[in-house]
């Protein structure tokens, strides 16, 4: 009984981790998508390696082209559904250490589109009530003076 139940545990850890989809069938060898992703990461690793010592601006704008080609790389393998466990823990790992570790970032590309529709709905209210302002009549005050 014993025997069966860490048989079942295993499968179901199998399954849940798609490890299926890092292994090619009959468990030769790994998937070529993720020997690519293997070495891509190797790619990024060593980068960080070359740069780590001293300022690390040098690490995040040299390794950037690097970093964001594995970044893109995960992001296709995650909707084409290629990946297994490892190369999630692979890619946390890697990301802990850009942005962690080594405090890099990358702009995100939808900053630019935000700022400016936040911008005009800032400035909308003041763009209503000076038109207002300026295209209504204004009442003027009469004064009766006393004869």
């Amino acid at each position: 009984m014993l025997v069966y139940l860490l048989y079942n545990n295993l499968e179901d850890i199998w399954g849940k981790s798609d490890c299926a989809s890092c292994v090619t069938k009959g468990f030769h060898s790994l998937t070529n998508d993720t020997l690519y992703f293997m070495s891509f990461v190797n790619q990024t690793l060593t980068c960080f390696e070359k740069y780590k010592e001293g300022n690390h601006t040098e690490l995040c704008k040299n390794c950037k082209k690097t970093y964001r080609g594995l970044n893109e790389l995960y992001g296709r393998m995650e909707t084409d559904k290629t990946m297994c466990i490892d190369i999630e823990d692979v890619m946390n790992v890697t990301r802990k250490l850009w942005s962690k570790e080594y405090d890099c970032s990358l702009p995100r590309e939808e900053t630019v589109p935000v700022i400016a529709v936040s911008s005009f709905m800032l400035f909308l209210p003041i763009i209503f009530y000076l038109s207002s302002f300026l295209h209504s009549e204004q009442k003027k005050r009469k004064l009766i003076h006393r004869e």
